[in-house]
């Protein structure tokens, strides 16, 4: 790695090529407006006399000298769009400037190695910050940074060196506060805002989760097409990301699971390395991210392109599990009530396909549908597939508002060697997932245009037979 160079003025480091990098990136900042509203949104959350310090994300090490590819951390993409790593925001209600921004420097020499840098200049001119440093110089400016605020919003426990900086700075302050600068009064995690935030979904935000559907729909159907048996797992894995890339996504949103017979019961199964067998089911969970935003779809598609008589019951048991989740799914509903319905419909099938026995009421209530239907019906979706904000309110679910996304995904898994159940449903693994978000007179399912009725199923992996 070659050593750092001093920082160029802007004007030496800008030529033909810089100029065209920064033309484009400033068509890539989608809605610069947006996140300009998210912050403002997020100050006045603040109070006065507050002052915030957000940490990007650094790159992480793959093995020795080599890094994964750059992911910006989820909060701090949602409030300032800042794709590089090494930032941090400062946001501030004490008097300074409300939004300052600590970059890398531009530097010719290391970005010939590793890329583009906006820099200081960068920072103000294409992310609207209304000043901006270089990042070294953010413990330097700390003290100064919280003199004046009663309150600080900072996630403790992610960099030790500014923790230890901020903490100090504090107690330098009470050990001087008889010359009337008194330190801040309390430490407040800034995720309980932001992620409340998070959670109810703009129209931009749903525009680009739309995007992301459409293209996790062409990636699916172009997998399914090698459904086929003799496939590995793996061709249909390199499929998916082939056409997530294509389409202008920046890849998977979470590792694919592409799982052929038995291993389509393993709920994480990522191995992705064995042979498609005929009359088998394939499981594929993968949905691209885009802007950010994650996609999350899971279908289940006959090897070959004809479902067994067994499949075709245990998938039309979960297709009626998923139904009967998302005729609930509205405003005012619980993620609670999407769940049990999903529960309430796939145990009753389990009764009728002999995995279960007595009252399916009964089997609901003592929990024996969990031997085959382990994991819940839903989770938040957006900048991260398992999105934040909270479930609960006061100890209960929360109702369901427009602007809100998640999942609906209920499966049914019957472990290869369960010599309880019967033979013919050893080795099935189901799973049907759409994304849904909350309108204000039901919901709209982002990702419908992905088939789930058998037939349908059946003719996308039969354009992939030969002819």
């Amino acid at each position: 790695m070659p050593p750092e160079a001093a920082p160029p003025s802007h004007e030496a480091a800008v030529g033909p090529a810089t100029e065209g990098r920064r033309r484009t990136l400033r068509r890539a900042l989608s809605c610069p407006v947006v996140h300009r509203e998210r912050r403002e949104s997020f100050l006045e959350t603040m109070g006065d006399g507050a002052v915030a310090i957000l940490v990007g994300a650094g790159l992480v090490r793959r093995s020795n000298d080599t890094d994964y590819p750059f992911r910006q951390d989820s909060d701090f993409h949602y409030l300032t769009g800042f794709d590089h790593p090494h930032a941090t925001a400062v946001l501030r209600t004490d008097g300074g400037p409300r939004y300052t921004l600590f970059v890398e420097p531009r530097d010719p020499e290391m970005e010939t190695w590793n890329g583009f840098r906006p820099g200081v200049e960068g920072a103000q001119a294409d992310y609207g910050a209304d000043a901006a440093h270089p990042n070294d110089r953010l413990l330097d400016e700390l003290p100064e940074l919280v003199a004046g605020a009663d309150r600080i919003f900072h996630v403790l426990g992610r960099n030790r060196a500014l923790d230890d900086r901020l903490i100090g700075c504090l107690e330098e302050m009470r050990l001087r506060s008889r010359r009337g600068r008194n330190p801040a009064s309390e430490i407040v995690d800034p995720r309980a805002s932001i992620h409340e935030m998070r959670l109810h979904k703009g129209e931009a935000e749903l525009a680009v989760m739309r995007r992301a559907a459409a293209i996790s729909c062409e990636a699916h159907r172009e997998a399914a097409k090698l459904a086929q048996p003799g496939r590995h797992e793996y061709e249909l894995e390199a499929v998916l990301d082939f056409t997530f890339r294509r389409r202008g996504a920046g890849g998977a949103a979470y590792s694919s699971i592409v799982g052929g017979g038995a291993n389509a019961t393993i709920l994480h199964y990522v191995q992705n390395d064995q042979v498609l067998s005929e009359g088998e089911l394939l499981l594929i969970d993968a949905g691209c991210e885009l802007e950010g935003y994650a996609s999350d779809v899971t279908r289940t598609y006959p090897i070959g392109g004809s479902f067994g008589s067994a499949h075709r019951d245990v998938y039309l048991a979960v297709l009626e599990a998923q139904e009967a989740a998302l005729s609930v799914s509205a405003p005012g509903a619980t993620l609670e009530q999407v769940h049990a319905a999903a529960v309430r419909a796939l145990t009753g099938s389990m009764v009728d396909l002999g995995l279960l026995e007595g009252d399916p009421t009964a089997r609901v209530e003592d929990e024996s549908f969990r031997k085959y239907y382990m994991h819940g019906t839903s989770h938040w979706l957006g900048l991260d597939v398992h999105d934040v904000g909270a479930y609960t309110r006061d100890g209960k679910a929360r109702p369901l508002e427009p602007g809100m996304v998640y999942t609906v995904e209920p499966g049914l898994y019957v472990p290869a060697d369960d010599e309880k159940a019967p033979a013919a449903l050893r080795g099935i693994g189901v799973r049907i997932e759409d994304d849904v978000v909350i309108t204000a007179d039901g919901h709209e399912n982002l990702t419908a245009a992905i088939p789930k009725q058998p037939e349908d199923l059946e003719a996308w992996v039969r354009d992939g037979s030969p002819r």
